[in-house]
Formats: structure tokens, C-alpha cells, sequence
């Protein structure tokens, strides 16, 4: 009898992984064990689907389980819930439709993902509450807005996903309303950044609730009753963005180590503590390259790379994965927003010298039709080594720029040396003073002030 890889898990990181140990043995038995109906769809697209961006939810899926099973020879199995594991034994208990069963497995890849956060207050048994983590949700959330007449939505939370349904319902002519339990919406950004996506959000018709939270949601048939603070409004529907909690307990339950968020501490070849247990996408801790120590940062790209070096792993081969950086870009109604590495307010609370130098450069040439400014935010310590960046910018001129703040956070960079970066020019393009080039120059201005060593030191760089 061959060797089984048993998966558990068929999103992003737990195809990546089954994928991946096939590449790596063609004789390998691969069993991915899935909870729910789908698997391999996009995940980050369902907002756009809300929206009717993206016109049919098929659309998502990145290849049909036929493909899977058939091509791939994987044995995709839905409606399989994994319940226990047993490592001595090499052994998943698991239930499905009622009927309980153990596996045996050679070695496994835990891809079991993230759950979304609902605060109790959230919790009211009702079909107008949301939370938009998995594809029914979303088809669902979809059908009521196609069936009904919702006027009125609250978006709790007002981080990405958060953001994103906001700018989804307000496409579907919903008015909407964000409540945000910080004093910023999103929270993971520095304040400067924050404050610029909140005056995108009030342009755009989004009222916005900071330091507030819901304390109590009661459908009455009609409507839903929300209660904040002193402060009771009546909304068509909800929808609960309040945060992932890694879906680790399968791991943890069985003795292995967790680390930041619950979520399961992997080495650099995604093993987990337990022998033979593997791990990876939004239910684990990977190295974070800046902090030098695990981080739950739950993100797309990584859970498809972790996938990937698990399952080459799992099936014998050697992969390994260098950490994350937690570069992400989020798209706010006609605002781009990026961040990579490090915010000023996470290095000083690392308890790490640091200083933001903020420059406002344009997106292209000027004189060019369609230039738009971009501001670049540069987190470095006193003697210019870089430890992250922010970007926010109209259009198509922030995403792409993050990339090359996050490869010269990779390449150990400083100020002097992403300024004497090469980057391309033409005017439909770039401008000759690219924006992240001001900030660096501006930077490396900071290091020869006297205020260069003070932790937390917020300076304003050159305006183009």
C-alpha cells in the first residue's frame, strides 16, 4: 500500500499543499478531507461578488473538484469534518453526515483556516446577519440584496474585509454605516494613513462610528434593531468583519504549539511540533522577517505559499518558506491603500527606535492625463534601516509600488540604498521623482536631524 498525505482543509493553502505533494510523488495517496461544499475558490474575491463585479460565483472557483479528482488523481472529499487527532496513532477521527470514522494518514497537512470573529452581541439567530468567510455566506448575503429591499446595512468593524463590503453594499445602492470599536478605521495602518481613508469613506456616503461598539442586534421581522452605545439605529441587514481567529483547534487540542493569535507555530518547512503534522495557511504563525518571531497575519499569498511548501514537504520533498513581511493592499471605493513590514505604532510598541518619513509624490508624469498623487510613508530606524511602508493614492498607482517597499525590506535595504534604486520611467507610467524615491530622500534627510534616535518620531517629508 502506497503512502497516504492526508490534507484537511481545501481552501487556498490545503490545494496548494495536495497540489504540490502530487508534483512532488506521483504515487502518493492525497486525501483532503473539507467540512463544507467548495473548495479552491476565491476567497478574497466574494466582496466584488456582492457587488456584481465579478457576475457569477463561479467565477471564483480556480479549477472544479472534477479537475481536482480526476487530473490530479486527489481524493477530494466534501461534507467531511475532522473532529480529533491522534498523533501517536497517525490518526484523524472524523464525521460525516452523522456517521463517525477514523483515518490513518502517513503524514498530514493541517489547512484549516481561519473563523471570523462574532461577538457575542452579533451572535442573534437571524438571516440578515452576515459574515462573508465563505462562499455560501456570500451567495446568500447576495440573494437577499437580488430578493429584498435593503436600504439600510451596518458593517461592523472597519478593517479590510470590512472596508471592502462597505464599498460593496454602497454598489448595490445600500446606505451604509461602519462601526469601529478603535478610534481609526483601519486600525493596523498609522493614523495619517487612517484618516485619509475615513474622509474617502464620508465622500463616498459611508457614515462612520468610531469607538463604538454594538451591544445588542434583534431582528423584529422587519428589520434588525442595533443598539450602540446610546445610540439604537434600524438596518436591513449586518455584517460581522470584526476580525479571523485561527482555526487551530484540531492542532491544539492534540498537544501541539501555538504561538501569536492561537494559531499553530510552524519552522521554516511548515512542520508543527507534533510528528509528521504539517501546517499551513490562515491557521498558522510563520515567521515574521522584521519582528524575527512567529506572527498570525492571515493573508491570501502566504497561505498559498505555505500550502505549497507543505505539501512538497509532506510528500518527501524539501521546500522551505522564508516568512512574511504582511504586505497587503486593500481598495477603498477610488483609494488604493498598502502597507508592508512594520507601522510606526508596531515598532514602538516592539520597543524599537523609529521614525515615519512621509513624502506625497504623483502616480505619473505630472503634465500626463490621469496623474494622482500617492503618498509613501517610510518606517525606518535612526540610521535608516528600513522597517516598513505605507502608501495611499487614487488608482492604479499604489499596489505595484508597495511590491518594491516589500523587496527592499527582504534585501535588508536602507534608506541610502532604496534611493539609489532603479526604477522605470515614462510618463503614462511613473514620474522621473517616483514617490517612494522622494520618501527615501526625504529619509535619509531624517537621519541628519537632531530628532534622528527618538522612538516614534513622525516626520513629513517633500511634496511633488
Amino acid at each position: 500500500m502506497s503512502n497516504r498525505l492526508v490534507v484537511v482543509g481545501s481552501g487556498a493553502a490545503g490545494m496548494s499543499a495536495a497540489s504540490a505533494a502530487r508534483r512532488t510523488n506521483s504515487d502518493l495517496e492525497i486525501v483532503v478531507l473539507e467540512s463544507g461544499n467548495h473548495a479552491a475558490y476565491g476567497l478574497c474575491g466574494l466582496p466584488y461578488y456582492v457587488s456584481d463585479v465579478i457576475a457569477e460565483s463561479d467565477d471564483l472557483f480556480a479549477y472544479r473538484p472534477e479537475f481536482f479528482r480526476e487530473k490530479r488523481r486527489i481524493d477530494l472529499r466534501f461534507g467531511v469534518e475532522a473532529t480529533r487527532l491522534d498523533p501517536d496513532r497517525k490518526v484523524l477521527a472524523v464525521s460525516q453526515d452523522g456517521v463517525g470514522y477514523e483515518i490513518g494518514y502517513d503524514s498530514l497537512v493541517l489547512a484549516t483556516g481561519g473563523s471570523p470573529i462574532v461577538p457575542g452581541a452579533l451572535a442573534a439567530q437571524s438571516d440578515r446577519i452576515f459574515t462573508v468567510r465563505n462562499l455560501d455566506d456570500a451567495v446568500r448575503l447576495h440573494r437577499l440584496l437580488d430578493e429584498r429591499n435593503v436600504r439600510r446595512a451596518l458593517i461592523v468593524g472597519g478593517g479590510y474585509i470590512g472596508l471592502e463590503m462597505a464599498e460593496a453594499l454602497a454598489e448595490r445602492g445600500v446606505a451604509v454605516t461602519i462601526a469601529e470599536a478603535l478610534p481609526m478605521v483601519l486600525p493596523n495602518f498609522d493614523e495619517t494613513i487612517g484618516e485619509r481613508v475615513h474622509a474617502e469613506l464620508v465622500r463616498n456616503g459611508v457614515a462612520v462610528r468610531l469607538g463604538c461598539r454594538v451591544e445588542s442586534a434583534v431582528d423584529d421581522g422587519s428589520c434588525l434593531q442595533v443598539s450602540m452605545g446610546d445610540e439604537r439605529i434600524e438596518v436591513d441587514l449586518m455584517v460581522a468583519a470584526v476580525g479571523v481567529r485561527a482555526g487551530s483547534a484540531l492542532g491544539s487540542d492534540a498537544g501541539a504549539v501555538c504561538g501569536p493569535g492561537g494559531a499553530l507555530v510552524v519552522d521554516e518547512h511548515m512542520r508543527t511540533s507534533l510528528h509528521s503534522v504539517f501546517a499551513a495557511g490562515d491557521c498558522i504563525a510563520p515567521y515574521h522577517r522584521i519582528l524575527r518571531r512567529p506572527a498570525f497575519i492571515p493573508l491570501g499569498p502566504a497561505a498559498n505559499k505555505t500550502g505549497r511548501v507543505a505539501g512538497v514537504n509532506a510528500a518527501g520533498g524539501e521546500a522551505r518558506f522564508a516568512g512574511v513581511l504582511g504586505t497587503a493592499v486593500v481598495k477603498v471605493f477610488d483609494l488604493a491603500v498598502a502597507r508592508t513590514g512594520l507601522t510606526l505604532v508596531e515598532a514602538s510598541a516592539e520597543g524599537i527606535d523609529a521614525i515615519a518619513t512621509q513624502a506625497v509624490g504623483k502616480s505619473r508624469a505630472k503634465y500626463y492625463p490621469g496623474s494622482e498623487s500617492v503618498t509613501v510613508r517610510l518606517i525606518h530606524r535612526p540610521d535608516g534601516r528600513l522597517l516598513g511602508a505605507q502608501m495611499v493614492g487614487v488608482g492604479d498607482g499604489v499596489a505595484k509600488r508597495i511590491d518594491v517597499a516589500a523587496i527592499a525590506l527582504q534585501a535588508g535595504f536602507d534608506v541610502s540604498a532604496l534611493l539609489d534604486s532603479d526604477l522605470s520611467y515614462a510618463p503614462p507610467f511613473a514620474p522621473v521623482y517616483e514617490p517612494i524615491l522622494l520618501a527615501a530622500q526625504a529619509a535619509g534627510a531624517d537621519q541628519t536631524s537632531t530628532t534622528a534616535g527618538v522612538a516614534g518620531t513622525d516626520r513629513h517629508g517633500v511634496k511633488q
